[in-house]
């Protein structure tokens, strides 16, 4: 069960951060009409793209049990950890735009929160089962 659930998290992941990717990839615009934040010269969404794609890789390799649950576990929580940090670092200055009123995002939230929420729950998920 463990194994599907972090496999359908990281499929989800993958998607989403893939249509943000394909949309400024091939319109040269962010989706949803946010804007886009850029890191070491490049959007965003690009690395959040390739950290949900090793997470998927490591789930879908634990669901196969090509890889053992416990190193799949500890592979998903510092992947995880390091996407908690990137994503928190273009979550936190957009959080003031929201608690002023004044965000006009499409989704409720900017894109970057939603892949930190991703990032926290397969966090939260691996810790506790590195622990059993």
């Amino acid at each position: 069960m463990y194994n599907k659930i972090m496999f359908y998290l990281g499929l989800a992941g993958l998607l989403f951060s893939g249509y943000l990717s394909s949309i400024k990839l091939f319109n040269a615009t962010c989706a949803f009409n946010e804007t886009c934040p850029y890191f070491l010269g490049y959007p965003a969404c690009y690395f959040g793209f390739g950290l949900f794609l090793i997470i998927f890789i490591v789930a879908l390799l634990g669901l196969l049990k090509k890889v053992p649950n416990h190193k799949m576990s500890k592979a998903l929580a510092w992947v995880s950890f390091l996407g908690i940090l990137f994503a928190g670092y273009f979550t936190i200055p957009e959080i003031n735009i929201l608690l002023s009123g004044t965000s006009n995002y499409s989704l409720g939230l900017p894109t970057c929160a939603y892949g930190l929420i991703f990032y926290v729950i397969i966090l939260i998920l691996a810790i506790k089962h590195v622990k059993k």
